[in-house]
C-alpha cells in the first residue's frame, strides 16, 4: 500500500488522524497516554463532514462493509470505514489487537458481553446507543467482548471509522476474535 502521503491530502482529516495516531505510537498501546490520544483523534474526526468519499460509504446488501482507508507505513494500525444498512450487526467478538472507533454518520448499537471462563462463553452485560461523536477505545483480550450493529428502523445507515492495532493487509483476518454467547 502506498504512504499516506502519496494518497491523501496531507492537510485532509485522515492525514491529521495518521499524525495523531503517529504520536500516540510513541506509548505503550495499554497506557493511558495512548488511549486518550487515539480517543481525541477520532473525536476530532468526528467532527469532519466531508470526511468520506462516496466510494467509501458504499454499502452492501449481505453484511456490513468495511473500506481500508489507510495504514501506516510502519505497520503499527490501519483505519477502515464500516458502513451499516438498518439490520446489518458484527459478530461477537473480543480483539486481537487494541482497537477503536468513532460513529460518524447514523447510531449504532453496541452490545457489551462479559467472559464467563467456566462455560467458555460471552454473557450479555448491557446494551447502549452509539450515535454520532461516540468513539470507543479498548485494548486487545476477552475484556472488552462487544457487538455492533445497526438497529434502525427509519432506514437510515449508519458509518463508523475503526482504527486497529495490525496491518493494513491483516484488516480482516487479524481483530476479530470471534467467541459464542451463553
Amino acid at each position: 500500500m502506498p504512504l499516506l502521503q502519496d494518497t491523501v491530502d496531507i492537510e485532509s482529516p485522515l492525514a491529521r488522524l495518521s499524525q495523531t495516531l503517529d504520536t500516540a505510537c510513541c506509548f505503550d498501546p495499554a497506557s493511558p497516554g495512548f488511549m486518550q490520544g487515539v480517543r481525541a483523534a477520532l473525536a476530532r474526526l468526528a467532527e469532519e463532514p466531508e470526511l468520506l468519499s462516496k466510494a467509501q460509504r458504499e454499502s452492501c446488501p449481505d453484511s456490513y462493509s468495511r473500506h481500508l482507508l489507510f495504514a501506516d507505513p510502519l505497520g503499527r494500525y490501519a483505519v477502515a470505514a464500516l458502513v451499516w444498512r438498518p439490520g446489518q450487526i458484527s459478530p461477537i467478538h473480543g480483539h486481537h489487537t487494541w482497537c477503536a472507533y468513532t460513529v460518524i454518520e447514523g447510531t449504532l448499537t453496541e452490545t457489551l458481553f462479559s467472559w464467563d471462563t467456566n462455560t467458555h462463553r460471552a454473557v450479555e452485560t448491557r446494551r447502549h446507543e452509539r450515535v454520532h461523536g461516540a468513539v470507543s477505545v479498548v485494548g486487545a483480550g476477552r475484556g472488552a467482548i462487544h457487538r455492533l450493529g445497526n438497529a434502525s428502523t427509519t432506514g437510515e445507515t449508519a458509518v463508523s471509522i475503526h482504527v486497529y492495532g495490525v496491518t493494513g493487509a491483516q484488516i480482516s483476518t487479524h481483530v476479530n476474535d470471534v467467541v459464542r454467547a451463553a
